[in-house]
């Protein structure tokens, strides 16, 4: 199970970023085409939001499309090596901020956000990271912004192995429980396969005010055949070729 020291130690200093995240994009083409492909249309309608919190950026995989849609960026993630990248590489932006945090509390994130984003890293998370962050994103988000996270639903999902190494306390329903709990509203859930035929991951986005037609759930035991055609067809346009 990754527990939090797990994920302290896995990313700040065993684990070999020479890719810099792009190894995890491989079955879309590339991250850019996983953005624009996949992310990006589950994302439009909260984009453009003048001040953007991204969770967990590792090298910046996300940030530097996050960056074009927002006047004011922060990210926190709980590896120094993460960090350093991230304020190397957009040292020249000067609406982006990077903070080192605990991997419990959001420290750093000071006053309100129009979008709080978290993908492909918060998977790692057990229970008592969203019992913590859910809370918190709540009270950073603006009454019209939204959160849109990426987590793990391994236990609910009947996987026999957890070869991606997902968090094995965490669901949907539970993420969904907190959310509600501390007085937020699920908009979308979409539970997808992600490297596998189960459902073991959810992309959960909330808010604080809620839907007119209530929660929207989704299973979508096809999302790596979306990946493969990102690959086959998207990624294709995101080539130095398509523009010369």
């Amino acid at each position: 199970m990754p527990r939090l020291d797990w994920n302290i130690h896995q990313w700040d200093g065993e684990y070999n970023w020479e890719l810099k995240g792009e190894e995890w994009s491989s079955s879309w083409g590339s991250s850019e085409a996983q953005w624009f492909g996949s992310l990006y249309p589950r994302l439009h309608k909260y984009l453009p939001a003048r001040r953007i919190l991204e969770i967990a950026p590792g090298f910046g995989r996300w940030t530097r499309f996050l960056l074009n849609y927002c006047d004011d960026y922060t990210g926190i993630d709980l590896s120094d090596e993460c960090v350093n990248a991230c304020r190397q590489t957009f040292s020249e932006v000067d609406s982006a901020r990077f903070f080192k945090n605990d991997g419990l509390s959001l420290e750093g994130a000071a006053g309100q956000y129009d979008f709080v984003f978290s993908f492909d890293s918060l998977v790692h998370a057990d229970t008592e990271v969203f019992d913590s962050y859910l809370p918190a994103i709540l009270k950073l988000l603006r009454p019209d912004g939204a959160a849109f996270i990426h987590h793990s639903n391994y236990k609910g999902s009947g996987e026999a192995t957890n070869i991606h190494n997902r968090s094995e306390n965490v669901t949907g329903q539970y993420v969904r429980s907190v959310v509600e709990k501390h007085g937020g509203s699920i908009l979308i859930q979409e539970k997808i396969n992600w490297g596998s035929k189960s459902l073991i991951d959810c992309l959960t986005t909330f808010d604080n005010r809620g839907s007119l037609r209530g929660p929207l759930s989704i299973d979508n035991p096809w999302f790596m055949d979306e990946a493969e055609n990102c690959n086959r067809v998207i990624s294709q346009y995101c080539s130095d070729l398509a523009r010369l």
